[in-house]
């Protein structure tokens, strides 16, 4: 096996589970191996594996033992309890019991944890594909590839002309399936090239839509935001956005447009609830006065903007795609912030206190912009008018 097929192997189901879920997100390969903490070469492997589709979980039969029941197994065995009694306990075939303890060390090495688990690894049978089960359906929709119909089409097609025949129908996911993953068997690779876009495996929907950039619902574009935000005559608007470092490490960056002032927030992932949990809390902390608007880069991070809005009463406007010098203050603070967290930096050990104490650094150091005066002076000041 390649080093890349062992050092996957090592991942978890917790691990693999978020894989996953990253992958029909739509972030990358490298995104998601630097937030799992892997080599992407073994993250495409697993990918690739698979064909770029999650498997299907699998699901513990209501027929088997279930771990609670093995652990009370467990227990009256080392009761002295029969294994006849234990089965009246557990409602279950004498036989069955019996069967279970022989099979996994009998009475004096029987452990649940153990049982369970060597019981859920021997009960793994892969499911005979569809096509590979019905060499008629095979041929009819290898003739269709060929031909350069998509599976959607095929799928159609056979429901259609077959509706009185289901052992001649078969989904189009079906199909991608049998393509993108060989193991299977039923239909060849080089069918593949037959597809539209003709790929090593299954690429999800937000990855095809350019990782979901610029499709947030009802975002508001900067176009739209008041002049008295564009001209700084009026505090209260603020631009944000996330610094990054390694391991998918990020923290939450804010100014303020007018005073320049800083604000940080820890945030334990990039998710979007994650960003808009901390996003409230920080903001939260402001006068009414100082809470107007926020303008945000188009990372999908800010997806739930309209939580945010409803709980700081703050309009969200996004940015032109690729376009950071709309948010140029954001920018320019980030790049200052560089100096505390450079580039490469795992910003995962950070505290709360830590942010607070760069942020205040960076709040009583004089600014040309504000003729020389502090963020903190300059809010100050500006706090002293309103009032």
């Amino acid at each position: 096996m390649s080093k890349a097929g062992s050092t996957a192997r090592r991942l978890n189901a917790e691990q693999r589970k978020r894989l996953w879920s990253q992958w029909r997100q739509g972030d990358s390969i490298a995104e998601i191996a630097r937030s799992l903490g892997q080599y992407p070469a073994s993250i495409r492997w697993i990918l690739k594996t698979h064909g770029g589709i999650s498997p299907r979980e699998r699901q513990r039969s209501e027929r088997t033992l279930s771990l609670a029941e093995r652990e009370s197994i467990s227990r009256g065995l080392a009761r002295g309890q029969s294994l006849r009694q234990i089965a009246r306990e557990l409602e279950r075939p004498a036989s069955t019991i019996s069967r279970e303890v022989k099979r996994h060390g009998g009475r004096e090495h029987y452990r649940a944890e153990s049982a369970d688990r060597r019981a859920w690894q021997n009960a793994q049978r892969p499911k005979r594909c569809v096509l590979t089960s019905r060499p008629r359906l095979q041929r009819v929709v290898a003739t269709r590839l060929k031909r350069n119909w998509s599976p959607e089409q095929i799928a159609r097609w056979l429901k259609r002309t077959y509706s009185h025949d289901e052992t001649m129908r078969v989904s189009h996911e079906t199909i991608y399936r049998s393509l993108y993953v060989q193991s299977r068997g039923a239909l060849k690779k080089e069918l593949v090239s037959h597809l539209r876009f003709e790929r090593l495996m299954r690429q999800s929907k937000a990855a095809r839509s350019g990782d979901g950039r610029g499709k947030i619902l009802d975002a508001v574009s900067i176009s739209e935001r008041p002049a008295e935000a564009q001209d700084r005559a009026v505090p209260g608007h603020w631009e944000g956005d996330l610094l990054s470092g390694s391991h998918n490490s990020h923290i939450a960056t804010l100014v303020e447009r007018q005073t320049r002032y800083v604000m940080l927030a820890k945030v334990s992932s990039k998710q979007t609830q994650e960003v808009v949990g901390a996003l409230k809390r920080v903001i939260g902390k402001l006068p009414a006065e100082l809470r107007r608007s926020l303008t945000w880069d188009r990372g999908k991070e800010l997806s739930r903007h309209r939580d945010f809005s409803l709980a700081t009463d703050m309009q969200v406007y996004f940015c032109d795609p690729q376009s950071p010098w709309q948010r140029g203050s954001n920018e320019n603070t980030n790049g200052l912030l560089r100096q505390y967290f450079p580039k490469g930096m795992d910003l995962t050990s950070l505290t709360q206190a830590q942010l607070n104490k760069v942020a205040r650094e960076l709040n009583e150091r004089p600014r040309k912009t504000l003729g020389f005066l502090t963020p903190v002076e300059k809010l100050r000041e500006v706090v002293a008018s309103i009032g």
